[in-house]
């Protein structure tokens, strides 16, 4: 296997390449904020990558690869300051609430509770945004997931559930527009974040930012196998929904010539199938839950006797973590306006039946030494104080580090050399 070379850091393409050959690239889309020659593309393994269209003056080149090394979550990130108390998995946090949207509708359509939906309702409703940047199901090609501007209510309930594909909302926002919200998955946030520090913004201008418990972004290619496994083909897709419509929601495909409907619950959707197919960015993540968000929102499951989650369908619950001032005040405020119901939830309790977030904090120490050892530069990861976790399980550590090291020999990196779908871009 040929390894990544170090790049010569001197042109925008240089940095780009360093940071996708190396597997460090989530396809956030926060690299077009650097650029406007960068667009996201589809490459042959199912994930988005940036592209960078012709070369220009030497002086230019640097100034946007300077730009570009400040907005990259998958070159850097430090924890960022708490406004309140710090959890070491959940990071920085003011209050922290069990939530749920009070209009049915929502709380059905949403993946959890409608929490995001509603919020993202509210503050438009409200004059507080004039949009909210979010995503959905392309009209087009219902198989693939796009980035899009909510303005109505409608428009919000569209968007709602997850969508467990390849997506940059980042493409969409503008750090000096204070009303443009975003919608967006941890990285997404982090990188929005990252681009309000390199354009100067003040911290009382910046737009609202609100975000969800990620587990992975799964390739599209996983997305298509699965629909092909249930027997439908891609060109006739009308429809695809990967939950909601219930808690936790099933996945369910839909396609026309002829009608046909199939569905697969979350536990064999995720679980067997999409959720084992993820980019290495996501096993190197160090913030699955949004800390650099206002707001964050995940699964408040139930559990079993032993504290697993349960997947049983039923209304669904959120875990809603404020993790700013304003990002309180803003809960605080849907709640009184009666958008949303709250009441105090710990963080202790939503670490049990969010095991997957423990495990990643635990462990990514490991992760990033095997990574490092097989040859591949990785994240500078910045006051998360990860050594105190892998302390608490050095023997998972060491067997994680051994199987990051072995996983990383056998992968090859061929993202930049082997784009496809070239006709359609973020």
């Amino acid at each position: 296997m040929r390894l990544p070379t170090r790049a010569k850091q001197s042109t925008l393409s240089d940095v780009v390449k360093d940071v996708v050959d190396n597997g460090n690239c989530s396809g956030c889309a926060g690299c077009t904020l650097a650029s406007d020659r960068i667009r996201m593309v589809l490459a042959d393994d199912g994930f988005l990558r940036p592209q960078v269209t012709i070369p220009r003056e030497a002086e230019l080149e640097t100034s946007e690869a300077s730009l570009f090394k400040q907005i990259c979550p998958g070159i850097e990130l430090h924890s960022p300051t708490p406004a309140g108390d710090s959890h070491p998995i959940f990071g920085r946090h003011v209050s922290v609430w069990a939530a749920s949207a009070t209009d049915a509708m929502i709380r059905h359509k949403g993946s959890s509770a409608g929490v995001l939906t509603a919020l993202s309702t509210w503050l438009i409703e409200t004059d507080r945004s004039t949009e909210v940047i979010g995503s959905r199901a392309s009209r087009s090609e219902p198989t693939r997931t796009v980035p899009v501007t909510i303005t109505t209510r409608d428009a919000a309930l569209a968007s709602a559930g997850s969508r467990y594909a390849p997506v940059g909302n980042v493409a969409l926002y503008n750090p000096n527009d204070p009303y443009r919200s975003l919608v967006g998955k941890p990285c997404e946030v982090s990188a929005a974040d990252r681009a309000d520090n390199a354009f100067g913004v003040p911290e009382a201008n910046r737009p609202i930012k609100l975000s969800f418990f990620c587990a992975g972004t799964p390739s599209q290619n996983a997305t298509e196998s699965l629909i092909s496994n249930l027997g439908l083909g891609q060109a006739n897709v009308t429809d695809l929904k990967y939950r909601g419509n219930g808690w936790p929601g099933e996945f369910i495909v839909e396609s026309s010539n002829p009608p046909l409907r199939a569905s697969l619950s979350y536990n064999e959707s995720w679980g067997q199938h999409l959720g084992r197919d993820l980019q290495w960015r996501c096993k190197l993540c160090v913030d699955g839950t949004g800390a650099d968000a206002d707001i964050s929102v995940g699964d408040f499951w139930d559990s079993d006797e032993q504290g697993y989650p349960i997947f049983a369908q039923g209304e669904g619950n959120s875990v809603a973590i404020a993790r700013t001032a304003r990002g309180h005040a803003i809960l605080l405020q849907a709640a009184n306006a009666g958008v949303i119901e709250v009441s105090p939830a710990q963080l202790s309790d939503v670490a049990q039946i969010q095991p997957l977030q423990v495990t990643r904090i635990l462990t990514l120490r490991a992760r990033l030494l095997g990574r490092r050892i097989a040859g591949f530069s990785v994240p500078k990861y910045r006051g998360y104080h990860l050594w105190r976790g892998a302390l608490k399980k050095p023997v998972t550590g060491i067997r994680t580090m051994v199987g990051t090291w072995r996983r990383s020999r056998r992968s090859v990196h061929t993202a930049t050399s082997s784009l496809t779908h070239q006709s359609s871009p973020q």
